[in-house]
């Protein structure tokens, strides 16, 4: 195209030498080369563009391609985080479920600690009123029974019992002796500890070193009692001593004294059943973290 631009030139310039060539035609010629360098550069310049697009539309290409690849790797990543979520939620329901099974295996062992107790309570209430109703009023005044955390608790003033510094057991004492046993015998469930309890005061007896052996040997006194005229079973029994050392009064005053020196009767439930429930207390694991 540009060779021909060049050669049509020449032509024009030869004509116009020669002025063989009317002005006219000289005119036509002139418009025609005109024509025919916008050609060449509207040629050119769409040349140009295309070189320009093709580019472009390459980078373009190239920019899709990568954001192709970066969808794939998102896509990859996206269903492998799927995938661990789906496994973990299944092991997640699993560990649930055993937590739940622990649950309900620990709620049915506290009902049942819960009923055991609430039995024992009942027993124990019932052991003491009946007590209380088979005694006299005057046996009343020296007796004193009560309820207290699980246990029946029998006290008995020295007074009716022994004589001062004795340990053997007075007559008059032998018929409210007689209504405990009975009581005791018909609770067999139950074990009886006898406890002796003294004042500070020092003791001078032949054979009684201190208050610790006069308070033991008057439980024991009461613990043969019961075995041999009464005949509870001297399995359920024990006999111990707390001296001085166990006061509910004030030792400084005489009526403080005369409550401390005192015999006490302990009724308790036999913890076996407690034990066995304890034996099927539900073992727990604890869930392993995922």
């Amino acid at each position: 195209m540009k060779a021909t631009v060049k050669l049509l030139t020449l032509s024009l310039l030869a004509i116009a030498a020669s002025s063989c060539v009317s002005s006219k035609k000289y005119h036509k010629l002139q418009a025609d080369n005109a024509a025919l360098e916008q050609r060449y550069n509207d040629v050119q310049g769409s040349l140009a563009k295309s070189q320009s697009d093709g580019q472009t539309i390459q980078a373009l290409l190239a920019q899709a391609q990568k954001n192709n690849a970066e969808l794939k790797a998102n896509y990859a990543a996206l269903q492998k985080t799927l995938d661990n979520s789906i496994n973990q939620n299944t092991q997640g329901n699993v560990n649930i479920s055993k937590l739940v099974d622990q649950i309900n295996a620990s709620n049915k062992y506290i009902r049942e600690l819960v009923q055991a107790k609430n039995r024992s309570d009942s027993l124990n209430l019932l052991l003491a009123t009946n007590l209380t109703r088979s005694l006299t009023p005057v046996e009343t005044d020296e007796v004193n029974v009560k309820v207290l955390k699980g246990v029946v608790y029998i006290s008995l003033a020295d007074n009716m019992l022994f004589k001062s510094g004795s340990y053997e057991v007075n007559d008059r004492a032998m018929q409210t002796l007689g209504k405990i046993a009975k009581i005791l015998k018909d609770y067999s469930d139950y074990d009886v500890l006898v406890e002796g309890n003294t004042d500070p005061v020092p003791i001078s007896r032949p054979n009684i070193r201190n208050n610790w052996d006069l308070s033991v040997l008057r439980a024991s006194s009461i613990v043969q009692l019961l075995q041999d005229k009464f005949g509870v079973d001297p399995t359920r029994l024990t006999a111990g001593g707390r001296g001085e050392y166990n006061p509910i009064a004030d030792n400084e005053t005489a009526v403080g004294r005369q409550r401390n020196r005192r015999t006490e009767i302990i009724i308790t439930p036999k913890l076996d059943q407690f034990m066995d429930l304890i034996g099927k207390a539900p073992k727990t694991d604890s869930p392993s973290a995922n």
